[in-house]
Order: structure tokens, then sequence, then C-alpha cells
């Protein structure tokens, strides 16, 4: 019972999209009408919301991935696989939100703060981060919605490799899964290219 509890409440969170609220709420923008990916996530609500919207957007959308995770293996058995709905929820949740008339996002920064409700568990969090950075900053990939998808793949493959909980792995699988979804139905820009450079 416990499980599912808290399996409902990452849902419920995750289901929440403050990335679209605060910017409608504060300024009365419709982030998912202004640009062309008509995505409610976090970069949206910076770019067109400013700072403010960005910022709390941010921490709102960190904090519905965190709080159900973190607290759930304070009171649940983090070893168990009935921790894995735990896990995934908040991130199903953001990607497929309930009573929601606007479309699900691509969960990034949802994935980032299950990641981090592991704590003192970081492996997989650094993982994504380091993809990420490489990903954006090493290696460039373009267009956006490829180098997420092969962030994703990498840290899961990672995961699969070094984590030793099958929870955590199987959850982190699940999460790469549901976001590289998101990530492959939001690219309609005609055939994927891929710019590599390794100096800007």
């Amino acid at each position: 019972m416990q499980y599912f509890l808290f399996t409902l409440l990452g849902f419920v969170l995750g289901s929440t999209l403050f990335a679209y609220w605060i910017p409608k709420l504060l300024k009365n923008i419709d982030i998912c009408t202004l640009p062309d990916d008509h995505n409610p996530g976090v970069s949206n609500a910076f770019m067109y919301g400013g700072f403010l919207c960005g910022i709390l957007s941010l921490i709102c959308e960190l904090a519905k991935g965190f709080i159900p995770v973190y607290i759930g293996q304070k009171c649940l058995d983090i070893n168990s696989l009935l921790f894995v709905p735990v896990l995934v929820a908040p991130v199903f949740g953001h990607a497929f939100p309930f009573l929601q008339k606007q479309k699900g996002g691509k969960a990034i920064t949802a994935s980032f703060g299950v990641l981090l409700g592991l704590f003192p568990e970081l492996h997989p969090a650094v993982y994504l981060a380091f993809f990420f950075i490489f990903f954006s900053v090493v290696v460039i990939i373009n267009p956006h919605s490829l180098r997420s998808i092969l962030t994703f793949g990498f840290f899961a493959f990672n995961v699969l490799l070094t984590i030793k909980t099958a929870s955590i792995q199987i959850g982190c699988f699940i999460i790469a899964g549901i976001v590289i979804y998101r990530h492959l139905i939001k690219h309609n820009n005609g055939p994927v290219r891929i710019s590599i450079l390794h100096q800007r």
C-alpha cells in the first residue's frame, strides 16, 4: 500500500506541469503555443517567461521528481522491485499527464529530480549530467532531440553496467525509454541530421 501511495504521489506531481502553469499564472503566457516544439518544459519557461518564471519552473520541476523518491526511499525498501514504479511515476506523469489538456513534456528535468532523490546514491544523476555535457560541449550533437536520445541511451547503459540495485537499474531503463520516446514523437522536422564538432 505504501508503494502505491508514493507512486500515486509521484504521478500526480509529475502530471502537474509547473513549467506550463508558472508562466501562465505569472505572465499569462502559454509556452505550449509560442515555441516550435510546443513543449511545456523549463527551457521554454526561461525563453518565453523570463528568468523568474524559468527559475521557479526549474525548482518545481526538479522537486516534483525529487520529493516522492527521496521521501519514498526513507520509508520503503529501495531494493524491492515495487520501488520501480516510485522511480518512474514522476517522469511518466510529466510525459503523459492525467487530466491535462496540454500534451506532456519531454521529462528531462523531472528525470534529474528523480535521480537526485536517490541521494546518497548519485551515480545515475552524475551519468546523466555527464552525457548531457559531453554531447553538448565536447562532441556536439544536433538536433537537440537526437542529443537527448543519445544522452539517455548512454545514461541507461552505464547504469545497467555499474549499479547493482535491480530496482534502480530497471527504473532508470524505463525512465530513459520514456524520455527517448517523447523525443522521438516530438521530433517532426524531417530527417535527422547530425553535426559533430570537436571545437566551437
